[in-house]
């Protein structure tokens, strides 16, 4: 099963409402599935010039002093911004790979949700509404967003096994569906370099593209080589800093539905997570093609970028 969310904003007057409505459209969709959920919010930049996300089962231990021991071992001013099992590290953008390696020796109990200048992941085992709750979600503000409530199929229900995941920077994904070659394909990115920290075959997906990526593709060429060389049924939905794009496989047995308006882009496993949007009555709704890569970007002017495989 699983639910996915997704929204994409054109109107900046919609920002201070992105978590509020990413909110909604995720508790909607919670039987589909309701052992975890998670959020990315985009657009809450890092006035330090990146962040990463951090999460603890035992934050009051674990978060104590976590900014100045931080900032000392890096050399570097890092603020940290406490959100219940999550914290929020801000630091130069130079950085981050360093305090990466530094938060696995001084914190080895603490998991990294995500990393980045925009993108911030909050995501734990628990029905949509508790977890959206337990971080105030639908306070916060943004350009574009993702939102994923799990039934667990392929691995443990468990924070880490939880979407959204990020493998590269201000990049994540969520999936519903299943990939049959998630195994091997998590050997040969490991070789490649790519830090995979879970079982999960969504993990391998994310990586995928960040791998891709990294090879000089856009996100909509990753997308597009996924066709090929995932095997299984998948829809995807994807973030970076500036974009947000939808692809499903060749045979698209996942139900998936898109609208858009002046304002915004939605997308939702079922229409029913859509229903509460502004403007929808009036919106263009559409069911996503099979193989075909759908994106959009603040870089340029609001447009989608469609192309068949």
């Amino acid at each position: 099963m699983c639910g996915i969310v997704g929204l994409f904003l054109k109107d900046k007057s919609l920002e201070p409402k992105l978590g509020e409505m990413l909110t909604d459209m995720l508790v909607t969709m919670t039987d589909r599935g309701p052992d975890s959920a998670g959020i990315a919010i985009y657009g809450n930049g890092s006035d330090e010039g990146a962040k990463i996300t951090v999460q603890s089962d035992n934050a009051d231990k674990d978060f104590a002093s976590i900014g100045d021991e931080l900032g000392h071992a890096i050399g570097a001013n890092v603020k940290a911004e406490r959100n219940d099992t999550h914290a929020v590290l801000s630091m130069p953008a130079d950085k981050i790979a360093h305090a990466r390696e530094i938060l696995s020796e001084i914190r080895p109990d603490v998991r990294v949700m995500s990393a980045g200048s925009s993108l911030e992941i909050y995501k734990e085992v628990g029905l949509p509404k508790d977890v959206a709750a337990r971080f105030h979600v639908e306070k916060m503000s943004g350009t574009h967003g993702i939102g994923h409530t799990r039934m667990a199929t392929e691995s443990a229900v468990t924070t880490m096994g939880a979407h959204p995941f990020n493998t590269g920077s201000d990049q994540c994904l969520v999936h519903n569906g299943s990939l049959s070659n998630h195994n091997s394909l998590r050997r040969k990115l490991r070789r490649n370099g790519i830090l995979i920290q879970t079982e999960n075959d969504t993990e391998v997906g994310a990586a995928y593209l960040t791998w891709k990526m990294q090879n000089g593709a856009t996100l909509g060429e990753a997308l597009e080589s996924s066709l090929d060389d995932l095997d299984g049924f998948f829809t995807f939905v994807v973030g970076t800093k500036d974009g947000f794009g939808v692809v499903r496989d060749p045979i698209a047995c996942k139900p998936a539905v898109m609208a858009e308006t002046d304002q915004y882009v939605a997308f939702g496993s079922e229409y029913r997570a859509l229903v509460n949007l502004p403007g929808i009555e009036t919106a263009r709704v559409w069911e996503p093609e099979p193989a075909t890569v759908y994106f959009w970007s603040h870089s340029d002017d609001p447009t989608k970028i469609e192309k068949a495989a």
